[in-house]
């Protein structure tokens, strides 16, 4: 039998007074019924409120335990003040809710199996659903486990390789012609390259396994220890960077310092003929700040301004801008980490703002 051809459990959780044996008889052609008088594994309980409070306690527990699969609990309400459960409050901070439904006695037959299907097909979807995640989480960590693995392993081979490549370049430059210099230069640029390829993607790999807990974070000093970081390229371009006032958000600190590292890197890189002005600002919108990049570069053709967060993407050959591909691409992942999202406005030749969102301090819910 399949897993569709598979007919759900419900369990009857009603005493003789509320006439288990007529209920039993009205579903069993339609569901697997389950009497037992103490709680058993099921896909929906059917309680009334004769034997609720006998209950209650048990099912509080099992529904908490099930969470986030949906585990549905349906109550049937007699015309009985003496009897009567309450609806229940959906202003009650307490999810999920014990009760998901209510049918009120005398039962009418076809509107209990829509409300018990309805709940069922929930219930299906809920453990569909955590199926997937698992899956999904299952597989993002044998990813971040390989490119950490990769990444890892090869740097020992590269650092042999650079090692000795400097040694020929030490040892023998005088000894090679101008083409074995040529091709020595092109061997060791390689090597360069592929070891920031390799941190870079170590870097990329760790945002949520190695990243910190989002605690206040007072952008300003973030911004201002990017900007020590790129103190020599600054002054080798002359850049002018112009910072409004920034907010404190939650977030990771280094990682957000790396997110600002990589931007203003960037806005520097590609600035053109002339001295690169950049200008850092930010501006509250809902329970989000947004955070812009600006500058007056060379610009981003539309065309390109989604793939560039992706690993790996060049605009550019690597005799016109150095780089690895990976720095736009780490900076959308910890952006999403912190649940927010980063994009680009540009023309292709008007210069480029990047902007990203990042929750406030009071985005935080109780």
């Amino acid at each position: 039998m399949s897993r569709n051809d598979q007919r759900n459990t419900i369990q009857l959780l009603i005493n003789e007074e509320g006439n288990r044996a007529a209920v039993r008889e009205l579903l069993t052609d339609y569901y697997e019924v389950e009497t037992a008088s103490s709680l058993v594994e099921a896909d929906l309980y059917l309680v009334d409120d004769y034997s609720f409070h006998d209950y209650h306690s048990a099912l509080r527990e099992h529904v908490n335990e099930s969470d986030p699969v949906f585990c549905p609990v349906v109550l049937v309400r007699r015309d009985d003040d003496h009897h009567r459960v309450p609806l229940p409050n959906p202003d009650e901070r307490d999810p999920p809710l014990l009760v998901d439904d209510i049918v009120e006695a005398p039962i009418d037959r076809t509107l209990l199996f829509r409300r018990l299907n309805t709940l069922l097909v929930r219930r299906s979807q809920s453990q569909e659903l955590m199926h997937y995640i698992s899956k999904l989480e299952e597989s993002n960590r044998s990813l971040e486990q390989f490119a950490y693995a990769a990444s890892h392993d090869l740097q020992e081979p590269l650092r042999m390789v650079s090692s000795y490549l400097q040694l020929i370049d030490q040892r023998y430059e005088d000894e090679l012609d101008e083409e074995g210099r040529e091709f020595l230069g092109y061997a060791i640029d390689g090597a360069n390259r592929m070891r920031d390829m390799i941190e870079g993607l170590l870097e990329y790999s760790r945002v949520d396994t190695r990243g910190s807990p989002l605690e206040p974070t007072d952008l300003e000093a973030v911004l201002d220890e990017a900007l020590a970081d790129l103190r020599m390229k600054i002054g080798e371009h002359d850049a002018e960077i112009e910072a409004e006032p920034l907010p404190t958000v939650l977030g990771d600190d280094d990682q957000l310092r790396q997110v600002f590292q990589n931007l203003l890197n960037n806005a520097i890189e590609y600035s053109g003929d002339g001295p690169p002005r950049i200008r850092v600002s930010a501006r509250r919108e809902g329970r989000q700040w947004r955070i812009d990049v600006s500058d007056d570069g060379v610009g981003i053709d539309p065309e390109d301004q989604e793939r560039i967060f992706e690993l790996f993407q060049r605009l550019h050959s690597h005799k016109e801008h150095a780089g690895s591909g990976i720095g736009l691409a780490l900076c959308k992942r910890i952006v999403e980490r912190h649940d927010g999202r980063i994009w680009v406005d540009s023309g292709s030749s008007s210069g480029a703002t990047f902007s990203f969102t990042l929750p406030a301090i009071d985005s935080r819910r109780d």
